[in-house]
């Protein structure tokens, strides 16, 4: 039967992360960079990254992100798959059709790939969103997966980092309803971009950093010209962290915005349950925002109830800003065990290391190419044969 959208609630019903099997630790880089290790942890707020295997990329993470889903769910109401990435493996297969491949779903599903740099993953949440109120018995799986990779020895090579979320959108969600409406920002500028022919980012960092912050109060003046909540309405804001100290001058800037001031202390206390899992493994790009909405929720605060606003900015440039409330039960939707151990597994590798895996390339002739197992997650990437990715299951 038909049903009125405007009546149906819609927004995250859960929400689970995944990342790589290395990470490499902000005091090994600055033995081997020379720069002061105060630089990366107090900075730009970084002590580690994570690091892909051979056998990890955007595919892999996005499958172990989403796994534990459809354990806790089941697919049955699944009808559509949105995957955001600016690190897209194909320039015509979307790299979702791979992830429903591997996690055995019903053919009865869209599978749809979105880029816009970091941004792309809001814009499949509000997709998502907007099917779910037209049709409230079905439930879209929304990826964001991205491996941040930037040449060595640059200056955003510190900022490095790799990661997968993956929500579960829903009407009637237990975590995060959204709210409406949304700001929205647009600007045509060259502040980060990675044309087809390179496997790393360009970057103009001081450009970068001005067109994030003037986003961050264009997108904020049109959420509140159309009647959004007031600043002081909202718990706290998650942010868009290509490395975290940004969400610190963000949250400043839309207090300016707001005629407020704050002490330092204040804003590191609004703002440092959201940075707890991006501080330790990076820009993880379309991720990013949503791991700091998993670190928020996970922390000890109790956010039953409470606006968060949200704030997604992707490079070149697009930006949102909107707004959720948490579910009053959310916290038995939570995964913050499961959140913490991928962290937690991650094996520290040498610089050498590092550098090694950075410079090894996929072939891009055809010609065959065996990858050895090295992961600690759920599926792999096992080789290309016939121009075609290989993807394998690591345990039954």
């Amino acid at each position: 039967m038909p049903t009125d959208p405007t009546e149906v609630t819609a927004g995250i019903h859960d929400l689970s992360f995944a990342t790589t099997s290395l990470c490499l630790t902000h005091e090994e880089l600055a033995r081997h960079t020379g720069a002061p290790v105060a630089k990366y942890h107090h900075g730009i707020g970084q002590t580690s990254m994570s690091i892909p295997t051979e056998d990890e990329d955007i595919v892999t993470l996005a499958a172990d992100a989403a796994a534990p889903i459809v354990e806790r769910h089941g697919s049955d109401r699944i009808r559509t798959i949105l995957f955001a990435t600016e690190t897209g493996i194909d320039q015509s297969k979307a790299a979702g059709v791979y992830v429903h491949s591997l996690l055995g779903l019903s053919p009865h599903i869209r599978v749809v790939e979105l880029k816009q740099a970091c941004y792309g993953a809001t814009a499949a949440l509000q997709l998502a969103c907007a099917l779910v109120r037209t049709d409230p018995a079905q439930e879209v799986l929304v990826l964001a997966s991205d491996i941040a990779r930037y040449d060595l020895d640059s200056p955003g090579e510190a900022t490095q980092g790799a990661a997968a979320a993956a929500m579960l959108i829903t009407a009637a969600p237990g975590l995060l309803e959204l709210g409406t409406p949304s700001g929205l920002f647009t600007r045509d500028i060259m502040d980060f971009w990675r044309p087809n022919y390179r496997t790393t980012a360009l970057v103009d960092g001081k450009a970068s950093l001005d067109a994030y912050l003037d986003a961050v109060d264009g997108a904020w003046l049109d959420y509140r010209a159309r009647g959004g909540l007031p600043f002081e309405k909202l718990r706290t804001v998650c942010y868009h962290q290509p490395f975290t100290r940004i969400a610190h001058k963000a949250h400043r800037r839309l207090e300016r915005a707001e005629g407020l001031t704050s002490t330092v202390q204040a804003i590191d206390e609004a703002i440092a349950p959201t940075t707890t899992y991006n501080q330790v493994i990076g820009n993880s790009y379309t991720a990013s925002m949503y791991l700091a909405l998993a670190a928020l929720l996970d922390s000890d605060a109790d956010l039953g109830g409470d606006d968060i606003g949200l704030f997604s900015y992707g490079s070149g440039s697009v930006a949102e800003f909107f707004t959720g409330r948490v579910g009053p039960a959310y916290r038995a939707h939570l995964r913050a065990d499961a959140h913490r151990a991928q962290i937690a597994r991650r094996e520290p590798i040498s610089y050498a290391a590092y550098r090694d895996l950075h410079t090894r390339a996929l072939p891009v002739d055809g010609t065959p190419h065996e990858v050895g197992r090295r992961t600690l997650g759920r599926y792999r990437l096992a080789g290309i044969r016939d121009h075609q990715r290989q993807y394998r299951a690591t345990r039954p």
